[in-house]
Parts: C-alpha cells; structure tokens; sequence
C-alpha cells in the first residue's frame, strides 16, 4: 500500500465536497477510499441499460456520502459487490 501512495494524496470522503470547492484537484494526484454503505437494486436506464448506485462513505461522519453510478461493464462486473466492501 505504501507503494501504490507514493507521491499521492489522500483525501478523504467527508473532504472531498470541500476540497473540490478550495482546491483545483486535478493538478494534485489523489485518491480516496470509501465502504458501500447502500446499495439500490439495480435500475433500468431510459435506453433499456441497467446500472446501479452505491452510496459510499468514509465512515468518520454518515451523514456525508458520495453516490456513484455504475454502468455499462462496471455494473455486469460489479453489481452484485456486498454491501460494506471497501
């Protein structure tokens, strides 16, 4: 783990909504973790696709979370990750 931050920096995300309003962050390369702490059943787009959406968390504060949309291969590979998986 060492070596894949090496030279990276770790923002959290309870930081992130903060960071990307004082900080112009693709100059910077960083990374964040988060556990799936909600899982909505899967959906079907408008064009017929199913996708899915995570809720993820840092959990140093539930209240802030980041929900990321799953499509196209990501989804068919990942849709069925537990909840809790980091």
């Amino acid at each position: 783990m060492d070596r894949k931050m090496a030279n990276r920096k770790l923002i959290r995300l309870s930081q992130l909504k903060t960071k990307l309003a004082t900080e112009n962050l693709e100059d910077i390369d960083w990374v964040t973790f988060g556990v799936i702490v909600k899982k909505v059943t899967p959906q079907s787009a408008s064009n017929g696709r199913t996708f899915s959406i995570w809720r993820l968390n840092d959990l140093r504060d539930l209240n802030q979370f980041v929900s990321l949309f799953l499509f196209g291969d990501v989804h068919k590979e990942h849709w069925k990750t537990d909840q809790g998986t980091v």
